[in-house]
C-alpha cells in the first residue's frame, strides 16, 4: 500500500513509547473501572494492554485513586505487562499531584485539562502540575475538550468576534478557542520550563466535522505531537461509524500521532473494543499492522447457506486468540491475508490475491473446497471437516512462512 504522509512533529516519549511523525501512530485506551479498586483496574489495563493497547489511562479523581496508582503500576510489571499508565486529571490534579508523590512517580505521563484545572486559580494550578512532571521528567498532554472549554476565553473571544464587521458563526469561534486554548497553554508549559518536545496536544469534540476542523486548524500551527479522538463518540455501530469517518479523514491527511476510540460499552460489554477498532482503522489505511486480516464476501443469493459466514467468524476468532503469542513467536504474521469465499463468482479470484484462500461451494455448485496458497492451487477440500482441515493448513502456512525472530518470506 503507498505510504501516507505526515504531519512533520518532534517526538514525546511516554513510558518508553515514542510518539510523535517519526515513529508509527500509537494505539492508546482508557479504564472505566473505580480506580481505587487496584485488583479490577490491574485486570483491565492488562486485558487493554493484551489487545494492543501502548498506553493506557486512568481516572486520578481522588485520594484513594491516587494511593492506588503505585500499586496499580507494581502490579502491572509483577504480572509482565509493563503498558505505560496515564493520569486522567480535572478539577484537583494539582493537589493530588503534590500530596502523592509515589502517583507522581508512577505514572507515565499526565493528561491536563486547561478547562477545568482551576477557576482564578487556572494558571497558578496549571503551572504547579507542570512543576510537578518537570520534577518527575513526565510529559503532559493537554487536553482541551469542547464540553469543557475555559468559559472565560471563550466569552472574550465571542466578544471579540461580536464586535467585527464581519462575525464569524459561533461554532467557528469555539473552534478557534479550542485551538487557542491549547496553544495558550502549551506556551505557558514551556515558559514554566517545560521542554517544547514533552508536550502533545488534543482537541476533543464529538462531532465528526468539528473534529476534521478543529485539527486541521491545530495542525497547521504546531509541530507538537497530536492525540486523536472524538469524545463521548458513543454506543455499538454509532461510536464505531463516527471514529472512523473522523479519524480516518485526519489520518489519509497524515494529522495525528496516537489515538483512541472513545466508545460506550454495553452493560458488562468489553473494553478491549475501543482497541480492535483503533488498530482496524489503522490496518485499513495502511498505516500500521497488527492482525492477519480475513477477506470474506457479504453474501447474496448464490449462498444461501451461512457455513461461509462461521467459518469467515470461527477464523477471525482463531487468528484474534493466536496473535498474543504470534506477536512475540511469528514477527510479520500481522501482514497475512486469509480469504473465506461463498461461491465461485469472486471466490477464487480473492482466494489467489490473499497469502492463502478458500473458495466455499455456492448453492447448487459442486461440494468442492479449493484451497490457494500464494496465489496457486494448493488443495481442494471436500466433506463435513473443512473447517479443521483448512485451519491446518493454515497454521503450517504461519510455521512455514513466519519463522521465529524472522520477518514473513512470502
Amino acid at each position: 500500500m503507498p505510504v501516507l504522509p505526515r504531519r512533520g512533529t518532534v517526538t514525546t516519549d511516554v513510558g518508553g513509547v515514542p510518539i510523535g511523525s517519526g515513529h508509527p501512530v500509537v494505539v492508546q485506551s482508557m479504564t472505566n473501572t473505580d480506580t481505587a479498586d487496584v485488583a479490577a483496574t490491574v485486570r483491565q489495563v492488562a486485558a487493554l494492554a493484551r489487545a494492543g493497547s501502548e498506553l493506557v489511562r486512568v481516572t486520578v479523581n481522588n485520594e484513594d485513586a491516587a494511593r492506588a496508582v503505585p500499586g496499580i503500576v507494581e502490579e502491572l510489571d509483577r504480572l509482565g505487562t509493563p503498558v505505560p499508565v496515564i493520569g486522567d486529571f480535572h478539577y484537583n490534579g494539582h493537589l493530588l499531584l503534590a500530596r502523592h508523590p509515589a502517583c507522581a512517580r508512577a505514572l507515565a505521563k499526565y493528561r491536563i485539562n486547561p478547562g477545568n484545572v482551576g477557576g482564578k486559580r487556572r494558571d497558578e494550578n496549571f503551572r504547579a502540575i507542570i512543576d510537578i512532571a518537570l520534577a518527575h521528567d513526565k510529559p503532559v498532554r493537554i487536553g482541551v475538550n469542547w464540553g469543557s472549554l475555559d468559559q472565560d476565553l471563550l466569552t472574550a473571544m465571542m466578544d471579540e468576534n461580536a464586535l467585527r464587521a464581519e462575525p464569524l458563526d459561533a461554532r467557528d469561534v469555539t473552534m478557534e478557542a479550542m485551538v487557542e486554548s491549547a496553544l495558550r497553554s502549551a506556551a505557558l508549559a514551556e515558559a514554566a520550563g517545560m521542554p517544547h518536545e514533552r508536550i502533545l496536544l488534543s482537541a476533543k469534540v464529538s462531532g465528526v466535522q468539528d473534529l476534521v476542523d478543529v485539527y486541521r486548524a491545530l495542525a497547521a500551527r504546531c509541530d507538537y505531537p497530536l492525540h486523536l479522538g472524538l469524545t463521548e463518540a458513543g454506543l455499538g455501530s454509532k461510536g464505531i461509524i463516527a471514529s472512523t469517518a473522523g479519524l480516518a479523514l485526519l489520518l489519509q491527511e497524515g494529522i495525528g500521532d496516537t489515538i483512541r476510540v472513545s466508545l460506550t460499552p454495553a452493560p458488562d460489554g468489553d473494553r478491549t473494543e475501543e482497541v480492535q477498532v483503533a488498530q482496524q482503522i489503522l490496518q485499513s489505511l495502511g498505516l500500521r499492522s497488527f492482525t492477519p486480516q480475513v477477506t470474506s464476501c457479504p453474501g447474496c443469493g448464490r449462498t444461501t447457506s451461512t457455513f461461509f459466514q462461521a467459518m469467515a467468524q470461527d477464523i477471525q476468532v482463531y487468528l484474534r486468540e493466536q496473535m498474543p503469542v504470534w506477536r512475540v513467536e511469528r514477527p510479520g504474521v500481522e501482514e497475512l491475508r486469509v480469504a473465506v469465499m461463498g461461491c465461485v463468482v469472486n471466490g477464487p479470484g480473492e482466494s489467489k490475491h490473499a497469502h492463502i484462500g478458500i473458495s466455499l461451494p455456492g448453492t447448487f455448485e459442486e461440494p468442492k473446497a479449493p484451497v490457494y496458497v500464494d496465489g496457486k492451487l494448493h488443495v481442494t477440500l471436500r466433506g463435513d471437516a473443512i473447517v479443521p482441515e483448512f485451519l491446518a493448513i493454515l497454521e503450517g502456512y504461519v510455521a512455514s512462512h513466519y519463522a521465529p525472530g524472522e520477518q514473513a518470506s512470502g
